[in-house]
């Protein structure tokens, strides 16, 4: 039993490590071990969280492989992993302590052959078909001749040459570039941008709005054109107000932009043609069609100047025409004196009949008869009168007995008390702002007083003037012909000597601290 005890148990000594210790050991070995690899698997869980960074798992019919894509790496990715694709992903191994897991880091990933391409193709195009972005009734008929035409393409391609060759053969036009990529990385973004900003301009801005878009390319493989194959692309082309030729790789290539677009083109050449008719075909057709009005128009009026002549074979010759009314003009100007003779002397007899009938007894009888009317209507109408001037009487004797100046009179004793209130108001109104007006003057007033010179004359300083005018030199007062002194209490003239010189006056006392003037007015004199 003794001898169990002291034997020491096994693995005693053995060196103890922490969690952490441990878990870096580990992924010491599994990165020095496994630098770069590349692995060939089935995308299964995809997680994308509002990081940016993309989650997944790699898996055979064996095993699960997680991956992780940092967003830096997602973003420059040409082809995006989706749950079910084969793909190739390349990257290192790492570890994850956190959850005691490892986990390959993707720096690239590809599909993994052209059935995994063409599977994920199927897929995007059957998801944006089902939106309705390739529907017909969404196309737009392309302008017959427009003035600007968009392009989208690389600026170093043989396709803008060919694109700008075909337009100069056929019809000539304004055409605006966006330089794009055309593969790769880059692609996709760079065309999604450039068709929205086409559509952003402003149309009669500084720089035009294009009337037409195409986005060209020329062929290649699928890897190659893949980028007209991202739903971003595909969207941007569906919302386009523009409409948009999708000229993207010969004939045979297929992309997704192809659909959305309003019209495709098998090649950028054709394109070209699509966009613009032939300049020399357009100026055939419009001299066929002046050829053919011309000789319609003269086979009309041809055929419009015989039709008149023979219709004027048929007429009748103007004199002739006239002969009947002239003849029926001649036969009434025969019988119209007769006519009027006969016409005059019916009514001379009338007249004489009529006359006859009447005799001064007929009128007076009648004028009598309506003066006994007029009598008897006159009768009638004076107590009418009295009656309704009665009644109209009563009516205002009983308004008047409703009425009461008690009203009135209260109504404009308010008043007279309204405008007594406001009367004293805007006294006491006008006495403040007078008050107010007063004190401000007389507090200029003052302020004038004490920057005036006349204050400083109080302080014992001077003015000295010669010949009305002020003397501030020596020099000046020398040559004055006679000075004059204000003090404060008056004015004092000194006369000239006789050698030119100012008397000689006693030096004026002054203190040791003369006060300065805080302001003197430029033009009322020297003080001293």
């Amino acid at each position: 039993m003794s001898d169990l005890i002291d034997d020491p148990i096994e693995g005693e000594n053995a060196p103890e490590f922490s969690v952490s210790e441990i878990s870096g050991a580990v992924k010491r070995v599994i990165e020095g071990e496994f630098t770069h690899v590349r692995v060939k698997g089935e995308v299964g869980r995809v997680s994308r969280p509002r990081s940016g960074h993309v989650y997944m798992d790699l898996k055979d019919d064996r095993a699960v492989l997680a991956g992780v894509i940092w967003k830096g790496v997602a973003t420059r990715l040409s082809v995006q992993p989706e749950e079910g694709m084969e793909v190739v992903a390349t990257g290192r191994l790492t570890t994850f302590p956190g959850q005691s897991r490892y986990q390959i880091v993707i720096e690239d990933i590809k599909p993994a052959g052209m059935g995994a391409l063409m599977a994920m193709l199927e897929k995007r195009k059957a998801q944006l078909a089902s939106e309705g972005l390739f529907a017909p009734e969404r196309k737009r008929p392309l302008p017959f001749l427009p003035d600007v035409i968009g392009v989208v393409t690389s600026p170093s391609g043989a396709v803008i040459r060919d694109i700008l060759h075909r337009l100069r053969d056929r019809f000539p036009r304004k055409v605006l570039i966006w330089p794009v990529a055309v593969q790769g990385e880059k692609c996709a973004p760079e065309v999604s941008r450039a068709i929205e900003g086409f559509n952003r301009l402003t149309p009669g801005g500084a720089l035009p709005r294009p009337d037409l878009l195409i986005v060209a390319r020329g062929g290649g493989s699928i890897e190659d054109l893949w980028g007209f194959n991202e739903e971003s692309v595909v969207r941007a082309a569906a919302a386009s107000d523009i409409p948009l030729i999708s000229a993207v790789g010969h004939e045979t290539d297929t992309t997704l932009i192809d659909f959305a677009a309003d019209q495709r083109a098998p090649t950028p050449t054709a394109a070209a043609e699509l966009a613009v008719p032939v300049r020399l075909d357009l100026l055939a057709w419009l001299d066929n069609q002046e050829a053919r009005l011309t000789h319609a128009l003269t086979s009309g009026v041809s055929a419009r100047g015989q039709r008149l002549r023979d219709l004027a074979r048929a007429l009748p010759r103007p004199d002739r025409l006239l002969d009947g009314p002239r003849q029926r003009l001649d036969g009434w100007s025969d019988r119209l004196p007769a006519a009027l003779t006969r016409s005059v002397q019916t009514r001379r007899v009338r007249l004489y009949e009529t006359s006859g009938a009447l005799r001064p007894g007929t009128l007076h009888s009648r004028l009598d008869g309506r003066r006994d009317w007029l009598a008897s209507w006159g009768a009638r109408l004076d107590p009418a009168l009295l009656r309704g001037v009665t009644a109209k009487r009563e009516a205002l004797d009983r308004r008047t007995d409703r009425l009461s100046l008690r009203p009135i009179q209260r109504d404009i004793g308010q008043k007279q008390q309204q405008l007594d209130q406001i009367s004293r108001r805007l006294a006491d109104a006008a006495g403040r702002q007078t008050k107010a007006w007063r004190d401000r003057i007389d507090g200029l007033d003052r302020l004038r007083e004490t920057l005036g010179y006349k204050a400083t004359l109080q302080r014992g300083y001077a003015v000295v003037r010669g010949d009305e005018q002020v003397v501030t030199t020596k020099t000046a007062a020398a040559k004055a012909h006679a000075l004059e002194i204000e003090f404060a209490d008056g004015r004092l003239s000194l006369p000239k000597a006789q050698d030119g010189n100012p008397p000689a006056a006693k030096p004026a006392r002054t203190s040791a601290k003369p006060a300065t003037p805080k302001a003197d007015p430029p033009d009322q004199g020297s003080l001293f």
